[in-house]
């Protein structure tokens, strides 16, 4: 059973291994969740290898990660969601979540992300986060708002080669 650092009412957030290459390939090695967050439209093997040890580092370094997450219920890893480092001079984090698409339009990223910001803004004491997304991602832009975001500026995203839209949060 997987060790979780937090939880919310359905989801238990761990933390990337090694180990876990499986579950990475099976996140973002799916067309349908990469779509958004490559330019190909899709990752080959090794830059989904690549995407994990990017996660483990950032959790040793910043003590963050998109964080795989499972359902409390089931077990099963639906995706992931946390936190990348944005800026450090203000000490700002951004956002972000991925899930398969079995467990979109259930709620899932909402209450994902509320708990990573509740994380943000008691453990990491940041005052801000950002997150962006894909100009076509109609769904990621509404689930921003409704999470109190503010659309800020438009920001080039190297992964996909578009000029994603950004949004700010004030944590205090």
């Amino acid at each position: 059973m997987r060790k979780f650092i937090f939880q919310s009412t359905r989801l238990g957030f761990s933390e990337w291994q090694s180990s876990d290459f499986e579950l990475a390939i099976d996140l973002w090695g799916d067309p349908l969740v990469a779509r958004f967050i490559s330019g190909k439209g899709q990752f080959t093997v090794e830059e989904v290898n690549e995407r994990l040890f990017k996660e483990i580092k950032n959790g040793i370094y910043f003590q963050v990660q998109y964080w795989p997450l499972f359902e409390l219920e089931s077990g099963e890893m639906i995706g992931c969601c946390g936190l990348r480092p944005y800026n450090k001079v203000i000490q700002a984090y951004e956002l972000g979540f991925h899930l398969k698409k079995d467990y979109w339009g259930k709620g899932y990223a909402f209450e994902a992300a509320l708990a990573v910001l509740e994380h943000a803004r008691y453990n990491l004491k940041t005052e801000y986060v950002v997150a962006g997304h894909h100009p076509e991602n109609v769904a990621s832009a509404k689930l921003l708002r409704k999470l109190g975001f503010h659309f800020s500026h438009y920001e080039y995203y190297d992964a996909t080669g578009l000029e994603h839209p950004t949004y700010t949060l004030k944590l205090t």
